[in-house]
């Protein structure tokens, strides 16, 4: 009796896949950005300033970025097959994994490196999308030789460079990826927006989320593990309720308007819509979510002292991009802003104004406060929900 599926019968055949499901492969890829984030969260532990928080966010940026242009190339290819995206996905690995390695020297000593890992990623999506464009297309290239071919000579280039020359190729680099992304998206909206695959799409966003939500619950763990008292286990506590909170909230309500919304936008021909909720506000959402978590550590050793400056911007700061960004995600995909102010005015000033009581009260009482607050939210929605 012959056991092996047709797909695998014979050395000329490679096994197929779902375009519309995410791979295995690609959630294997997706593990690489775990350490990633916890690399650059890791820097605003503490009462991070204003520069820390600069080099946070410019360098979570480039990190996004890459993971979105390899989500975006894999969404816009339903012929690769399982075993090519596989190779694609662990080369891709490689390059994030440098990236990360990088991460808490990119603007230092291991700014060549961080360069380098960059330039090999524009390498590997530049391989993806001319293997795309050969599928569609027998017109030159060009837009992808700048979009990705001239930015991998950026990145090349700035690991020869001094750090103070290097980040204006950086800036450059992005600055032409990301014009190019959105003047592309208003040129050929119809077209670019009939090839978007939104199963792929709203699943593939989910999943990077829980990643980021993982990363926050292994943080989470490893400081209550190092700080073994009951103060820390209480503190601890409280912060695996916010952040249980948070993925409650993504999960059991905003995953439900993400493919009904894209959807929308794809009917309507609306590419930069698309381009708005799955690119750049999902950016503010994982930027929230990382910074929340490393408020919550820097609460988790000393829970009855008064939250730093730095880490109440954190926390609180981080819960109002959350919410912020869901609003105007919800916005964008169609909801009326009267049924979206109700929930996302009271989270969002709520949120700032624990950044203020951070200043006055112990850590503990403002991870109480924060758990407070999302549980009412929660009840809200859920109350919402029972009435539909």
């Amino acid at each position: 009796m012959n056991r092996n599926p047709p797909a695998a019968q014979g050395s000329g055949h490679e096994a197929a896949r779902e375009p519309g499901r995410v791979h295995w492969m690609e959630l294997f890829f997706d593990l690489v950005f775990v350490a990633f984030v916890g690399q650059l969260a890791h820097g605003i532990h503490g009462d991070p300033g204003w520069t820390a928080f600069g080099t946070f966010i410019l360098l979570f940026f480039p990190a996004w970025w890459a993971w979105a242009n390899i989500v975006s190339v894999v969404n816009l290819l339903p012929g690769l097959s399982a075993r090519t995206l596989g190779v694609a996905m662990l080369a891709a690995m490689a390059a994030a994994g440098i990236m990360a390695a990088a991460a808490p020297g990119a603007f230092g000593d291991r700014a060549w490196a961080f360069s380098l890992g960059n330039a090999a990623m524009r390498a590997i999506l530049l391989v993806l999308w001319l293997y795309q464009h050969r599928q569609q297309s027998d017109q030159t290239p060009w837009r992808i030789w700048i979009y990705n071919g001239s930015t991998a000579v950026l990145w090349l280039f700035a690991s020869l460079l001094p750090l103070h020359v290097a980040v204006i190729f950086w800036a450059v680099s992005i600055a032409v990826e990301v014009s190019m992304v959105t003047v592309g998206g208003h040129l050929w909206a119809a077209l670019a927006a009939a090839n978007v695959n939104i199963d792929h799409a709203s699943e593939r966003l989910g999943l990077f989320v829980i990643i980021v939500l993982g990363e926050s619950v292994f943080t989470i763990v490893s400081e209550v593990s190092s700080h073994w008292d009951p103060r820390a286990g209480l503190a601890g506590a409280l912060g695996f309720l916010v952040a249980a909170l948070l993925g409650w909230a993504f999960f059991q309500y905003g995953t439900g308007i993400v493919t009904a919304g894209l959807e929308r936008l794809k009917s309507r021909a609306d590419f930069a819509g698309i381009l708005q909720t799955t690119l750049f506000l999902p950016f503010l959402l994982v930027l929230g979510v990382a910074s929340v978590a490393a408020g919550i550590a820097t609460a988790i050793p000393a829970p009855d002292q008064r939250l730093p400056l730095g880490a109440g911007i954190s926390l609180g700061g981080g819960l109002a991009l959350f919410y912020a960004a869901n609003a105007l995600v919800s916005l964008r995909y169609g909801q009326p802003w009267r049924s979206v102010a109700p929930w996302a005015v009271p989270s969002v000033v709520a949120a700032v104004l624990l950044i203020a009581l951070g200043t006055v009260a112990p850590a503990v009482v403002v991870l109480a406060l924060a758990a407070a607050l999302l549980l009412a939210l929660t009840a809200r929605s859920e109350i919402q929900h029972r009435k539909l």
